[in-house]
C-alpha cells in the first residue's frame, strides 16, 4: 500500500511538473539526479525497458485483432537493391519493434512498426516546439526503415513516436485510431469505449515505466565492466536522450 502512494504520488509529481521527494542528489555517473536526467539516462537498462514495455503493449494489443503477429521481425536483406534514402539501415539482421497482417487493409498485406519513446523535457528539445519534435523522430523513423520496408518487404511502414508525458505523434494517433476500429468490431465494442481502452493501456504502461526510471537502482557497471542494459533497445534509448 506504501509503495501504490508513493507511485501515486510520483505521477501527480510528473503531471503537474513537481519534483518528487526523496529521489537522490546524483546519479552513478556523476550527474544531478534531475527528472530530466532520471528519463534519459541509459544506466540501469530503464529508458531501454521504457522502450521495449510499449512495444509489447502494442503487440500484444495487435495480436487480438491482425494474424501473423510478430514481435521483433528481422528485415530480409538487400540484395542489390539500390537505397535512395542515406540514413537508411542497410545492415543485415536489421530488425524492426512489430509486424502484423491484415491492420491497414487487406488480410496479405503487412504493416511493420517501430517505437520510439522520447523525453520532452530533455535539455535538447527546450526550444523545440513539441509537434516539431514528433516530426522529426518519425522523419528520422522513415529515413532509417520506410524505403527499404516498401522497396524490399513490400509492406508498409508505421513509426510509433511516444513521448514519456503520454502524447503520441500524428503517425501512432492515426494507428491508434486504426486498432481502436479493429478492437471495436471485433469485439462489439463501440469505437469511443476502443480508442479510450487503448490508450489508457498505453498511458498506464508509460506511466510504470517512467516512475521506473525514476526510482530504479542505477549502478556504476554491469557483471562483466559494461553498463548493464537489454540489447535491443540500447541505441534507441542512446539516441532519444
Amino acid at each position: 500500500r506504501r509503495r501504490r502512494r508513493r507511485r501515486s504520488r510520483d505521477a501527480l509529481c510528473l503531471r503537474y511538473g513537481w519534483l518528487p521527494k526523496h529521489l537522490p542528489a546524483h546519479c552513478s555517473d556523476g550527474q544531478s539526479f534531475t527528472i530530466e536526467h532520471a528519463l534519459s539516462c541509459p544506466r540501469g537498462g530503464y529508458v531501454a525497458m521504457r522502450h521495449n514495455e510499449i512495444r509489447d503493449v502494442f503487440g500484444e494489443l495487435l495480436s487480438q485483432t491482425c494474424h501473423n503477429v510478430e514481435v521483433e521481425p528481422s528485415l530480409q536483406p538487400l540484395t542489390g537493391e539500390q537505397l535512395r534514402s542515406t540514413t537508411a539501415i542497410r545492415a543485415d539482421g536489421a530488425r524492426l519493434d512489430v509486424k502484423a497482417g491484415g491492420f491497414w487493409g487487406g488480410r496479405h498485406e503487412i504493416a511493420f512498426f517501430d517505437v520510439r519513446v522520447f523525453n520532452p523535457h530533455a535539455n535538447s528539445y527546450r526550444s523545440t516546439p513539441l509537434e516539431a519534435i514528433y516530426r522529426k523522430h518519425e522523419q528520422e523513423k522513415r529515413g532509417q526503415y520506410g524505403e527499404r520496408v516498401r522497396e524490399v518487404e513490400k509492406a508498409s511502414f508505421t513509426p510509433l513516436i511516444f513521448s514519456t508525458s503520454g502524447g503520441a505523434g500524428p503517425a501512432a494517433a492515426v494507428a491508434i485510431k486504426r486498432l481502436a476500429t479493429l478492437v471495436a468490431e471485433k469485439n462489439d465494442m463501440t469505437y469511443s469505449d476502443a480508442v479510450t481502452w487503448i490508450r489508457s493501456r498505453i498511458a498506464f504502461a508509460m506511466l510504470r515505466s517512467t516512475i521506473t526510471c525514476l526510482r530504479g537502482a542505477r549502478r556504476r557497471q554491469g557483471s562483466h565492466g559494461q553498463p548493464s542494459e537489454p540489447p535491443r533497445a540500447t541505441a534507441e534509448s542512446r539516441a532519444v536522450c
